[in-house]
């Protein structure tokens, strides 16, 4: 079976719509999805940037993050046909990991947990397939780099672009070789 690394944050896991939510909620600001094409939320708020990203040393943030709509039962059909490792870049968030890891679980039990992969540089990883929102990891990566859409790489080319989870099983699914 082929293997398939795929990202948490912005691709299994909604970070952005809890981050805005949080922020939104504590700063009384009404920042919108919808006004962060091409940038992060640091990016679009830079006055803002320790108070955003002080969620970042919460445990409760990382566990109490939103799942991305149908990535459990695209992932939990993909796991018959390919290998499935979650790869995140934890290394830069070390306070996430324990949430990271408990959040996994909680929402993706029925992958196998020794295929959780809390790393920094994602060019370790040996996998054909790489989904992830992060340009930078899908450049450093040997293998197929998939773009999971996320607004701050709206404007990003050269990869295979999936909007969602639906668009990424069709994807994968058009890349089975046909049964002898």
């Amino acid at each position: 079976m082929k293997r398939i690394a795929i990202d948490m944050d912005e691709v299994i896991a909604d970070t952005l719509t809890t981050h805005l939510e949080w922020y939104n909620r504590d700063y009384q600001d009404e920042l919108k999805v919808s006004e962060l094409e091409g940038m992060n939320l640091v990016q679009a708020r830079p006055n803002a940037r320790q108070a955003i990203e002080s969620y970042y040393d919460r445990e409760d943030f990382f566990r109490n993050i939103k799942v991305m709509a149908h990535s459990q039962e695209v992932l939990r059909e993909l796991s018959e046909h390919y290998e499935i490792y979650i790869t995140t870049a934890a290394m830069e968030v070390p306070a996430s990991f324990q949430a990271k890891y408990e959040w996994l679980l909680e929402h993706f039990d029925f992958l196998n947990a020794m295929n959780f992969v809390f790393c920094g540089d994602k060019s370790i990883i040996r996998a054909d397939y790489m989904v992830d929102d992060n340009v930078n990891q899908l450049r450093a990566f040997e293998g197929q780099g998939i773009l999971f859409t996320a607004p701050r790489n709206v404007h990003e080319t050269g990869y295979v672009r999936v909007n969602n989870w639906l668009e990424a099983k069709a994807w994968f699914m058009a890349q089975l070789q046909p049964c002898d």
